[in-house]
């Protein structure tokens, strides 16, 4: 139920704030005061289209707000859930900012949605119905929805097995449809994946490989200097026949010290200097004969280097920026041969497992379409019910099935349903779309709305306007309805009649104000006295009479007078 509505800078509306109540509210006033302006701020506060235009002029954004008492509506609470928005607390507040550049911020709870979310779970709080849209009536492929929603009990349940088996039976057909349609094309794709596949694996590359390769590479390419450069520093290091090496040079040194090296703490810290740079320049001398005992100039060696590096760059060139990468992709198409493979293997199994598919979802359409039928005909004689209230006990109401046309499994099955209309007898029973006038249309539709009321679960339903075009007697069966309906759910409506107005439980008088040089809307909550005064205006004009007053007073004591 919508509790409470603030509206900020949307069309003329500067600052509303509005209280609502269970039951029946109605919203009056004149023409043009901003009565439909205040359902549009719902509309969008659930979802609906938004515009710049809304914005009021010379505002930067327009602001709308909506605290609902969350029911245990199943629907509701399963999405809050499914997009992780909390709702511990009963109340469920909707937030929506339409800014100037376009932009639209919208909350849940505090927490940031987008608009299809919004609107997702807008709709199972809202259900606007408007004098010219009619949605769902007017779209012959929304009957079926509508029939289902009337047998949720017996339909849900096959509707959920048929639709998990098509899933299935979709996903299995696509890929064999798709095999048959490209045989060509899966053939030579087989081909291609079989060539790189096997190119990759026969290279038998290794991930750091080709770093490794280019370091003994590196190292082949300078192998006379580095031999050069190590024998020079290995002779400077060691003693030859004619002179002194470093080493034994430094050794010298390092014994005249030691003799005097407890003379001075100085020449100590000298003596270990020298004695460490002997141990380490033995070190070294020691690690460059190494190196140099290891050196051998292998020209093939270079030769084989630099064929696989070349083997790998083509490779590179096909596969991937680097060894890994290639590995990378190789794993890829060797996953996706293995799977074309399997289905090449397997298309014999999977024509199978389609004719099974196609068997469970034939006998599952075949039952939904029965439960179909079975709640058709309760339908039928439930809106002829409905009807006969709303004077229209001659009318006659029907599901038309569709059977002129080749079986086709859908999401919802195989049955193409459409609501007929015999609107006086001896005519031929044709598509509600097509013959039902805007009269007629509102009474069938308040006829349906009654019967879904309670089942559907919607916490508020908004009706603009739904009456217009009657009058007398079926104006007065229109506001029974639209009160039978707020027995089930809050209903909030605008209306010009005084036989609806008086049926509401509460009401406000919407005017349209100058405040300076603007135009805004002002709301006004009626009390008993107001509420006589709005009733008479609505029933004589401009001009309010005793008479009329009194006739307001008459019609709100039938109205309540259980």
């Amino acid at each position: 139920m919508l509790q409470e509505l603030v509206i900020r800078n949307f069309a003329i509306i500067e600052k509303l704030n509005i209280e609502f109540n269970s039951g029946m509210t109605v919203l009056t006033g004149e023409t043009g005061a901003g009565k439909s302006i205040i359902i549009d701020a719902v509309g969008l506060l659930a979802g609906g289209r938004g515009s710049t235009d809304f914005i009021r002029k010379g505002a930067k954004k327009t602001v709308l707000q909506g605290m609902f008492s969350l029911s245990k509506n199943s629907e509701t609470l399963e999405l809050l859930d499914q997009y992780g928005i909390d709702h511990a607390d009963p109340t469920l507040i909707l937030q929506r900012e339409i800014q100037a550049s376009g932009r639209n911020v919208c909350r849940i709870n505090g927490s940031l949605v987008n608009t299809t979310i919004l609107k997702q779970i807008g709709e199972t709080l809202i259900d606007i119905h408007g004098q010219n849209e009619h949605q769902e009536l007017m779209q012959a492929d929304k009957h079926l929805g509508m029939l289902d929603e009337y047998a949720r009990v017996e339909v849900q349940p096959l509707l959920k097995r048929y639709q998990t088996y098509f899933e299935r039976y979709q996903t299995l057909k696509k890929k064999f449809d798709q095999k048959k349609a490209h045989e060509k094309e899966w053939v030579q794709r087989v081909d291609m994946l079989k060539f790189q596949v096997k190119e990759i694996e026969d290279a038998n590359l290794q991930a750091g490989e080709e770093e490794q390769l280019n370091s003994e590479k590196e190292h082949l390419e300078n192998f006379q200097k580095i031999s050069t450069t190590l024998q020079a520093a290995q002779t400077v290091l060691e003693s030859s026949d004619e002179t002194s090496g470093a080493i034994d040079s430094t050794g010298e040194a390092m014994n005249g010290l030691r003799e005097i090296e407890e003379l001075d703490d100085n020449y100590k810290s000298i003596s270990e200097t020298i004695s460490s740079a002997y141990y380490q320049l033995q070190d070294a001398a020691s690690e460059i004969s190494s190196e140099l005992d290891g050196m051998e100039w292998d020209e093939g060696r270079l030769d084989q280097i630099e064929k696989r590096l070349e083997e790998i760059y083509q490779l590179k060139r096909k596969y991937g920026d680097t060894v890994e990468q290639i590995l990378s992709y190789d794993d890829k198409v060797s996953t996706e041969l293995h799977n074309m493979i399997d289905l090449e293997s397997d298309e014999g199994q999977m024509g199978t497992q389609l004719g099974d598919l196609k068997t469970k979802l034939d006998k599952l359409a075949k039952q939904l379409t029965l439960a179909r039928q079975k709640a058709a005909k309760q339908l039928k004689k439930d809106v002829h019910a409905q009807l006969k209230q709303l004077y229209m006990d001659k009318t006659e109401f029907e599901v038309h099935f569709d059977t002129s046309q080749p079986v086709k499994f859908k999401s919802t099955g195989v049955d193409s349903v459409e609501f007929y209309l015999r609107t006086n007898p001896g005519e031929k029973m044709s598509s509600l779309t097509r013959i039902a006038s805007g009269g007629e249309l509102s009474r069938i539709m308040l006829a349906l709305k009654t019967i879904f009321a309670e089942s559907q679960g919607v916490t508020s339903i908004i009706f603009d306007e739904v009456d217009t075009g009657v009058s007398g007697r079926v104006a007065q069966a229109i506001a029974e309805k639209i009160k039978l309906i707020a027995s089930y759910s809050q209903v909030l409506c605008i209306t010009h009649l005084p036989q609806v107005a008086a049926e509401a439980d509460h009401q406000f008088f919407v005017a349209k104000v100058v405040k300076d040089g603007r135009t805004e809307t002002k709301l006004t909550y009626l009390n008993k006295d107001g509420w006589v005064q709005e009733l008479a205006r609505m029933l004589a004009g401009s001009t309010v009479t005793k008479l009329s007053i009194q006739h307001a007073k008459e019609l709100l004591k039938m109205a309540h007078r259980s």
